[in-house]
């Protein structure tokens, strides 16, 4: 089979494509035929030798959809089952998801029914589903004004496509490092784009709910432009900052709510409620860019160059 091996950190360029044996099954595990995966900041963070504990070399990839190749657990993932997988250790104690085959824990697989593509399905798992959950978490009311910080992410093109359709008139802002974006974002389902610059909001106005993408970086910030009452949820880290100096009396909003959600808050139930979500309520989920396995590393250029936008995701064989 083909995979994607990283065998020291470094640039896209050590992202070495070659042939390898097929895995072999094992007590706990079975194998996925890989039909396609999303790209992910963590990914660019680990191939960069950032993700502490994570050795080399390793094929990288946290999140993937396909179909059992081989299990050890018939009755739940019967092969030719369709799957996806999210986090865990994939793609950092073991072997994620950069390859045609990939041998998953069978508690990290998850059964799914949808009618998806390939492509729109590959662009689902990480990104939608940390977005739902998001959502879900904000407790967002139809007069609520939301503010999604790093709205041109994936996560952040994902949330607004899913409050769209939970909200249609919402009024819903998203902010970016560059106004180029303005076009993109308000495409997508935001109302307004302000400038993040230096990790200040370029705005004296206030939120209801806000989605903080950057993370512990602009987190300070945040708290100062939410409404009392308001609600921030801290999911992303695209700041590159993993930890904050909290005074949480003086700095969280009065009578206000500071949460928290990421992918690794995972279940089948929910996977599957997202699923249905996006397809009853016709969300678009397609990706930005798509690009072959032979091409993961110009995934990785485009997703850190200043122009990427949403979510980029990677075919794999048929």
């Amino acid at each position: 089979m083909k995979a994607v091996v990283i065998y020291r950190p470094g640039g896209p360029d050590e992202l070495i494509l070659e042939e390898r044996p097929v895995p072999q099954i094992k007590k706990g595990w079975s194998r996925v035929k890989i039909k396609g995966f999303g790209v992910n900041h963590s990914e660019i963070f680990t191939r960069k030798g950032l993700s502490p504990g994570v050795g080399f070399p390793r094929v990288l990839g946290i999140e993937c959809v396909g179909v059992i190749d081989a299990t050890t657990d018939p009755v739940r993932l019967p092969e030719g089952q369709k799957v996806i997988s999210i986090m865990g250790e994939m793609g950092r104690a073991f072997d994620g998801s950069y390859e045609e085959y990939a041998l998953i824990p069978n508690e990290q697989i998850y059964p799914v029914v949808t009618g998806l593509s390939w492509e729109n399905l590959a662009a689902v798992p990480e990104t939608y589903y940390t977005a739902y959950g998001s959502m879900l978490n904000l407790r967002i009311g139809s007069s609520d004004e939301v503010l999604v910080r790093g709205a041109a992410s994936g996560v952040g093109v994902a949330f607004a496509r899913l409050l769209r359709a939970q909200y249609g008139n919402l009024r819903l802002t998203g902010t970016s490092r560059s106004l180029n974006k303005s076009g993109y974002l308000k495409n997508v389902g935001y109302d307004e784009v302000i400038q993040d610059r230096d990790g200040r909001l370029q705005t004296p106005r206030s939120y209801d709910r806000i989605l903080e993408l950057i993370g512990p970086a602009t987190l300070h910030d945040s708290f100062s432009h939410t409404k009392p009452g308001g609600i921030v949820c801290s999911t992303g880290e695209l700041g590159g900052v993993w930890n904050i100096d909290l005074e949480p009396i003086q700095e969280l909003p009065a009578n206000g709510y500071l949460t928290s959600f990421y992918s690794g808050n995972v279940s089948e139930e929910k996977v599957n409620e997202m699923l249905a979500f996006i397809e009853e309520r016709h969300v678009n989920a397609a990706p930005e860019r798509v690009f072959s396995l032979e091409n993961v590393a110009d995934a990785h250029r485009y997703l850190e160059g200043g122009n990427s936008f949403g979510k980029a995701v990677v075919l794999c064989g048929e």
